[in-house]
């Protein structure tokens, strides 16, 4: 087993989704148990589905000096970054250790594809049309060249693009970074946003629900597709005594199949030993679980193989009704639920589920509820079998 990490303080964090823009706008519907969910009206044809859309985001151009950056994903990308006191924090990081020692460490699934979409349904003789002719948004990098651009970060700049877990990654590559001396802070996230390679992509796979997705129902039909573009900035913990820490996270990849998980799930049994083991805990420690639980038929089948690792008394829920699978952007989002259900002792209820899977009944939340939560973990598993479990915990514990 891995030894056990010095954790980390996550000195600011930032949400922006279909729920809302900011972290007081994610707070308030998973209190009140109210999704954001939406008939779809963004596909370039018609397709009977909800999707979690982000409001305003047509509306949100890029500030002139950065315009040649400009498409869905990275003005998604700004909104997020304008919410919730992001940006100052990340001056006050860049000044404190100078930009060349602050790293940043993006997950996306699709990164800007939408604009290369768009750029072939116009092509101009065989060309790209006038206005997309800018190489740098048809990319998987762009996203983390365009956050460099706007933030002045100029540590290490990693993408990683592991489908859905993409964005739970980038915690341990930034644990990683700090602890092998290369950057003394992070700004770690994901974005991704709505486009019809992705939709239309899981509709082949008939994994789109036409209705709000019913994470670990026992009807359960598949997915409903969101968007969303969430940020933390992680510093070692002696620079802020009193902030939540991410103390454990663990990786693996089973590769058992390109789009299905291992029936038995070794590959996501695997990452949660690992993030137990570098946290220093045991899963009965675990006060909330925030699953993955996209309501696929095997990906919730296989997840909830996970459950009888913890006691009772811990409570478990899938957001994904609430915001859609936000795909690459999914992990840093929900870790910042996790971080508002440390913060604010809320347990999101696991929305849209009347009839709970037999062998989750013991842990799923159904309705919101109230409680102190000390240790939270998240759960993101994506295609080919990449798995990765994050751990947090309030300040002074599991320390």
């Amino acid at each position: 087993m891995p030894a056990r990490i010095e954790p980390l303080a996550i000195t600011a964090c930032s949400a922006t989704s279909a729920l809302g823009r900011g972290l007081a706008a994610h707070l308030e519907a998973l209190r009140d148990g109210r999704g954001g969910l939406r008939a779809n009206d963004f596909s370039s044809t018609p397709l009977d589905c909800l999707i979690g859309r982000v409001a305003g985001v047509e509306d949100t151009p890029l500030p002139a000096p950065l315009a040649h950056w400009d498409c869905r994903n990275n003005r998604l990308a700004w909104l997020g970054l304008q919410q919730d006191g992001l940006r100052d924090a990340i001056a006050r990081v860049v000044t404190r250790h100078g930009a060349s020692r602050v790293a940043l460490i993006m997950g996306t699934s699709t990164a800007s594809i939408g604009s290369t979409e768009d750029a072939y349904r116009r092509l101009d003789h065989g060309r790209f049309p006038e206005d997309l002719r800018r190489p740098e948004i048809h990319t998987p990098h762009s996203l983390t060249a365009f956050l460099a651009d706007a933030t002045g970060i100029g540590g290490p700049a990693l993408t990683i693009s592991t489908a859905c877990s993409s964005s739970a990654k980038v915690f341990a590559s930034a644990e990683r970074l700090l602890r092998m001396g290369l950057a003394d802070a992070a700004l770690v996230g994901g974005v991704d946003t709505l486009c019809d390679s992705v939709l239309f992509g899981f509709h082949s796979l008939e994994l789109v629900s036409r209705q709000v997705c019913r994470p670990f129902d026992t009807h359960r039909d598949g997915i409903s597709i969101g968007e969303a573009a969430a940020f933390a900035l992680l510093e070692r913990a002696d620079s802020a005594p009193e902030a939540p820490r991410l103390i454990g996270h663990g990786e693996s990849s089973d590769a058992h199949h390109m789009s299905t998980p291992h029936p038995e799930g070794r590959g996501a049994l695997a990452a949660l030993d690992d993030a137990l083991a570098r946290a220093g805990i045991d899963a009965g420690q675990v006060d909330y679980i925030n699953l993955h639980g996209t309501a696929t038929l095997k990906n919730d089948e296989v997840e909830a193989k996970l459950l009888p690792r913890f006691p009772a008394r811990t409570r478990a829920s899938s957001t994904k009704s609430f915001t859609g699978h936000t795909l690459g952007a999914a992990g840093a989002l929900e870790a910042a639920i996790a971080l508002l259900a440390i913060e604010h002792g809320v347990v999101p209820p696991n929305l849209g589920c009347s009839v709970p899977m037999p062998e989750t009944a013991n842990w799923l939340a159904l309705q919101p509820e109230m409680q102190r939560i000390d240790i939270a973990l998240s759960n993101s598993f994506g295609f080919g079998g990449n798995n990765a479990c994050l751990v947090f915990a309030r300040a002074g514990v599991g320390a």
